[in-house]
C-alpha cells in the first residue's frame, strides 16, 4: 500500500514532489484562513462602531472592508480548487502504483480468494478514503500550528472562566479538554464499528462471489444459497445500523454542544465588557479552528471504513509474501 508509491523511484516525482507541493499549498491556504480571521476582527469592530455611533463610518469604508474580504476569498477559492484538482491526480497515481505492484504478483495472487476484488475495489476505496482522510489530517495539523498561537495570544484578553475564575491561556486549555473528551467519547461509543465494517465487507464479498460463479455455473447461486448469503448481508447491515444509531446520537450531540463552548467560556468576559465584538469574533473563530483540529478523529469518524480496507489489503499482502513463487517470472510495470 505504501512502499509501491513512496519507495519506488518510478513514482518519486509524484510521491515526493507531489507531497511537498500539497504541503506548501495547504499551508498557504491555512495562512489565507488566518488573514480571514484577522479580517473578522477588523470588520466586526467597524460594525460595532457604526451601530453604536451612527455616522461614524462612511459607506465607502464599509464596502472597503467587504472588498478586502473579497480579495482574500478569491485567492482562497483559487488555491482550494487547484489543490483539490491536484490531490485527486496525486491519489490516483498512488492507486496506480498499488495496482501495478499487485499485478506484478498476479501469478501468485490469482489463486487467492477475492484477489480480483481487492486489486480493483479495495485499492479504489483505499485511494478515495486517503484523499479525504489523509489531506484532512494534514490540514488539521497545519491549522493547529497556525491558529494555536493566535488563540494563545487572544486568551490573554479573557478575564476568567465560568466557575473556575482566572486561568492563564484559558481558551487553549478549554479547546484541548473539550476535544480530548470528544475523542475519548467517540472512541468508546464507536469501538464496535471498525470490526462491523470489516465483517460487512466479508459478507458482501461472499454474496458477490457466489453471484459471479452463478454466471458461468448453473449449479451455483441457487435460490437457497443466495437467500442465506443475502440474509448474512442483511443481518450485518442491521447490526451496523443499530450501532451507528447511538454513535450518531453521541456524535451530533457533542458537535452541537461544541457551538456553545466558546461562548460559555467567554461569558464573564463579555458580561464585563472587556472585549469588543471584533475581538470576540476572532476568538470564537480561532477557537473553532483549534478545537476542530484537535477533534480530527471525532469529525472524521465516518471514514472509519479505512481501517477495514487497510486490514483487507494488509492480509492480502501477507498472502503474497507467504505464497510460493510462480513457475515462471512475471514482469509488472505501472501503466
Amino acid at each position: 500500500m505504501f512502499k509501491s508509491f513512496f519507495l519506488s523511484r518510478q513514482w518519486w516525482p509524484w510521491s515526493l514532489l507531489g507531497t511537498a507541493l500539497i504541503l506548501l499549498a495547504t499551508w498557504y491556504r491555512v495562512q489565507l484562513d488566518v488573514q480571514i480571521n484577522e479580517w473578522f476582527g477588523t470588520f466586526y469592530d467597524v460594525v460595532q462602531k457604526a451601530l453604536s455611533r451612527p455616522g461614524s463610518i462612511t459607506l465607502p469604508e464599509f464596502f472597503g472592508q467587504l472588498s478586502t474580504f473579497g480579495r482574500i476569498a478569491m485567492v482562497f477559492v483559487l488555491v482550494a480548487v487547484v489543490l483539490e484538482f491536484f490531490t485527486k491526480h496525486y491519489i490516483f497515481r498512488w492507486r496506480q502504483a498499488m495496482n501495478a505492484w499487485y499485478m506484478a504478483h498476479w501469478e501468485q495472487l490469482r489463486q487467492i480468494e477475492g484477489a480480483a476484488q481487492r486489486v480493483q475495489e479495495d485499492t479504489m476505496r483505499f485511494a478515495r478514503i486517503m484523499e479525504s482522510l489523509g489531506v484532512e489530517f494534514m490540514r488539521s495539523l497545519m491549522t493547529l500550528a497556525a491558529f494555536l498561537p493566535i488563540l494563545w495570544t487572544l486568551s490573554a484578553k479573557v478575564t476568567e472562566l465560568p466557575w473556575l475564575g482566572p486561568v492563564p491561556q484559558s481558551l487553549v486549555w478549554v479547546a484541548i479538554a473539550f476535544a480530548l473528551a470528544g475523542t475519548v467519547l467517540m472512541a468508546v461509543v464507536g469501538i464496535k464499528l471498525p470490526g462491523l465494517e470489516f465483517q460487512n465487507q466479508r459478507v458482501e464479498a461472499a454474496y458477490r462471489k457466489e453471484l459471479v460463479y452463478g454466471e458461468d455455473d448453473p449449479g451455483r447461486a441457487q435460490p437457497a444459497t443466495v437467500r442465506q448469503l443475502f440474509a448474512d448481508v442483511r443481518t450485518n447491515y442491521f447490526r451496523l445500523f443499530f450501532h451507528y444509531l447511538y454513535f450518531d446520537v453521541a456524535k451530533w450531540s457533542y458537535i452541537q454542544f461544541g457551538v456553545l463552548v466558546p461562548y460559555i467560556a467567554l461569558a464573564p468576559t463579555v458580561v464585563a465588557g472587556a472585549i469588543t465584538l471584533g475581538v470576540m469574533q476572532q476568538i470564537v473563530r480561532a477557537f473553532g479552528r483549534v478545537e476542530s483540529s484537535f477533534q480530527f478523529l471525532v469529525l472524521s469518524w465516518s471514514t472509519i471504513e479505512l481501517v477495514s480496507v487497510y486490514k483487507r489489503l494488509r492480509a492480502f499482502e501477507q498472502q503474497i509474501r507467504n505464497a510460493p513463487p510462480p513457475a515462471r517470472g512475471v514482469a509488472g510495470t505501472a501503466a
